[in-house]
């Protein structure tokens, strides 16, 4: 069985979207985000750091 981690990140949106590629915008809306200084809760699992880590110049990350 899978361990589950429990470990929560808070991301934020700092840059806007515009000139940004449309692969980043689908990244960027599949963690949740629409708009500029909006904050999301996520888990810290492997996918959604890859997420992250694809759109890192974007956005600001805490725990």
């Amino acid at each position: 069985m899978a361990k589950t981690n429990t470990n929560t990140i808070k991301i934020k949106l700092v840059k806007s979207l515009i000139g940004s590629s449309v692969a980043q915008r689908k990244i960027v809306a599949a963690l949740g985000l629409s708009k500029k200084d909006q904050v999301v809760e996520h888990s810290e699992t492997p996918v959604i750091m890859g997420m992250v880590n694809k759109v890192s110049h974007l956005l600001e990350i805490t725990k």
